[in-house]
This record gives structure tokens, C-alpha cells and sequence, in this order.
């Protein structure tokens, strides 16, 4: 399209769950509801069109040695947009990925810098690996590298004990916690397990990835302070598989991941029931496949997640939350175009029809 063109997106906009429209068009690259004056050289995409799908968890940068090149990075941007993520919240990475911020052909990245770590606490190559006394330091370093949010690891096999344990005292992570938020940051942090999360809820922590270890005792916790959650189911669905290569040396461990595993939708279930805010990440980039957006929003459902709360997930709400703009009036034309309409099945996330990013049909 000529920086003339017009692109009409007719048949069903959902600028949210309940506010439907029939059309929009593009001008300049943003959203309008009216038809421009004296517009030509229209282009016209039919179907149902949503915003352009956020993972909240997905890694860019990095795969499951550490960093990667800058063409493997564009490959992995380039699958997630095809599969219609146009917002991602990269969820740490070792690898400097600004370059991307520059490119109008793939997704937009709200970065958490790169994971903090425990020494000898976490994947190979990934993190900072740091002692509690250094926490605050390098929680404010991270801060000031990334885009509003920074990224700890919350728990992770520990090998005295031979199973999962939480990684930080709970007088480290409130300094950690309040420097981030004194430097107008949030912070999340990586949790499988059931005992770090109520020390890193009463510090402050904003949101959990994973949070498979939510209790009964945990649920009111987060619902009264409105911490957030990222389920990742698509990446829980490998824990029997680690389980059953870490039985050998670690036989605590493999019990309590499949534990884990086992109550998953039910854990995930609770959590939406009790009102704790659910968003969609896939936890791509580390051992996982980029562009499986579609696979978890399927996931939340089967969970039990009502599929307009499933949608809205990686959509309205996600975006929201994000502090990203959707389909409004002068908004950037991010969007996704689909056959059917994703609020009666998900599955349709799977195949969009085009995908439209800064205006641009590139799909």
C-alpha cells in the first residue's frame, strides 16, 4: 500500500467484547470510524477482526542455550507475527533486541530486561546469577534497561534439597520490589512452586509467570491485591516430560512437577474464579516454539476460562492492562483478521485470515 491508500476492514470489528462494529478504516497507518474524505486506492479485508493478539509471556533473543543471533531474533518476531501477535511483553532476555523497536514489520516489545537469578538457580546463559545482597542493585539496573517491567526468578531446583524452593529471603525482594516501583517498574517472577508466593504477594510483586503452585491458602492472597497471573499452559504441558528426565537424580522433584501438572486446570480454574486477572503467554523462545498465541488462549479455555474471557486475555484486557491501545479511534492499525468469530471458537486464532500491523496488510 502507497502512504496514499486507504484500508477497509469491513464485516465485524470487535473493538471490545461487547461493542461490535461494522467496519473501520485506515489511514495513515490509524484507526478511523469514519470513511476518510476523497479516499482512493481502497483496499478492502472482510471478516472478524480483533486487536492484534498480546503474548505477556514470550522470550525474543533467546532460545534454550542463552542469546541468539539478530537473524534468529527476527525469525522468532517474524513467527509470532504471523500467528497474529502484534504485542508481546518479552518476559527477559540476555540479548539486546532494540533494533526491533525500529523495524514497522514486526511486533511491538515491552521488555522486562534480562532475568534475575539466584547463582547456580536457574537455565544456563539466561540470568543474572546473583546473591540476595545484590538483588536491589541489579532489580534497578534491570528497571532502567527495560520497559516498565523487570523479571525474577521466583524459585527453582534446589539441589540440597533435591526439589523445588523459593530462590530469595523475603527481606531481599521488598527492597527489590519497592526500588523497581520507586523507579516506576513493575516486576514479575517466575514461580512453579507453592512456597515463594505468598513472601513475593505481601512484598508487592505484580504479577506471577506460571503460578502453577496457587493454593487454597494463596488464592484470596492474590485476588485481594490484585496480582496477576500468566498461566503459560502450553509450557506446563512439558513438565511430565522434564519430570521423567530428572527422576533418576532427582526424584522429589519429578513428584512435585507432576503434581503440579496434574491440578493445572484446576489451579488455573480457582484462580479465575477467586478474580485474580489471567493473561495469555505462550513462554516461547526458551524450549518452546514461537507462535502458539492460539494453542494457550485454547488452553485457558479447556481450563474452564469462559472463551470471551479467554479472548480478551490476549486482547482487550491484555492490552489494557499493558497500557497499550486496541482497536480506538486513532490508535496504531494493529489487528488481526479472521473466517469466523473467535468469541463463538478459539480455534479460529489458529489461521488468521491477514494480519494488519502499523496499517500494513502483511498477512
Amino acid at each position: 500500500m502507497s502512504d496514499r491508500a486507504v484500508l477497509h476492514v469491513k464485516g465485524r470489528v470487535l473493538v471490545g467484547p461487547d461493542d461490535v462494529r461494522d467496519e473501520l478504516w485506515v489511514v495513515g497507518g490509524r484507526i478511523a470510524y469514519e470513511r476518510p474524505a476523497g479516499a482512493r486506492d481502497v483496499r478492502t479485508v472482510e471478516g472478524w477482526a480483533l486487536p492484534g493478539l498480546v503474548d505477556a509471556h514470550c522470550h525474543v533473543g533467546l532460545d534454550h542455550h542463552g542469546p541468539v543471533a539478530e537473524d534468529v531474533s527476527e525469525k522468532q518476531a517474524l513467527t509470532d507475527r504471523e500467528a497474529g501477535t502484534l504485542l508481546i511483553r518479552d518476559a527477559g532476555s540476555p540479548s539486546d533486541t532494540r533494533w526491533i523497536d525500529d523495524r514497522d514489520d514486526l511486533p511491538k516489545i515491552i521488555r522486562a530486561g534480562r532475568h534475575i537469578a539466584r547463582t547456580r538457580r536457574y537455565i544456563r546463559n539466561y540470568a543474572h546469577e546473583i546473591e540476595p545482597e545484590d538483588l536491589v542493585a541489579h532489580v534497578a539496573e534491570e528497571a532502567r534497561r527495560g520497559d516498565g517491567w523487570v523479571k525474577l526468578v521466583g524459585d527453582w531446583l534446589d539441589r540440597g534439597t533435591g526439589d523445588l524452593g523459593a530462590c530469595w529471603p523475603r527481606d531481599a525482594v521488598e527492597a527489590a520490589i519497592a526500588e523497581a516501583h520507586r523507579l516506576g517498574a513493575r516486576v514479575t517472577a517466575h514461580c512453579f512452586a507453592e512456597d515463594s508466593l505468598r513472601d513475593l504477594v505481601e512484598a508487592g510483586i505484580d504479577c506471577v509467570e506460571h503460578a502453577t503452585g496457587l493454593t487454597e491458602d494463596t488464592i484470596p492472597l492474590f485476588a485481594e491485591r490484585g496480582v496477576a497471573i500468566v498461566p503459560t499452559l502450553v509450557n506446563i504441558a512439558t513438565f511430565p516430560g522434564l519430570a521423567d528426565g530428572g527422576e533418576a537424580k532427582f526424584p522429589r522433584w519429578s513428584a512435585h512437577m507432576r503434581r503440579l501438572h496434574e491440578r493445572r486446570y484446576d489451579t488455573v480454574r480457582a484462580a479465575y474464579d477467586a478474580g485474580i486477572p489471567v493473561y495469555v503467554g505462550t513462554d516461547a523462545g526458551g524450549s518452546l516454539a514461537h507462535g502458539l498465541v492460539g494453542a494457550e488462549v485454547a488452553e485457558l479455555v479447556t481450563a474452564g476460562i469462559p472463551p470471551v474471557e479467554a479472548l480478551s486475555a490476549t486482547t482487550w484486557g491484555a492490552r489494557r492492562w499493558l497500557g497499550r491501545p486496541g482497536l480506538e479511534e486513532g490508535a496504531p492499525a494493529d489487528l488481526v483478521v479472521y473466517e469466523g468469530d473467535p468469541r463463538a471458537d478459539v480455534r479460529v486464532l489458529a489461521a488468521p485470515r491477514r494480519v494488519v500491523l502499523n496499517g500494513r496488510v502483511i498477512g
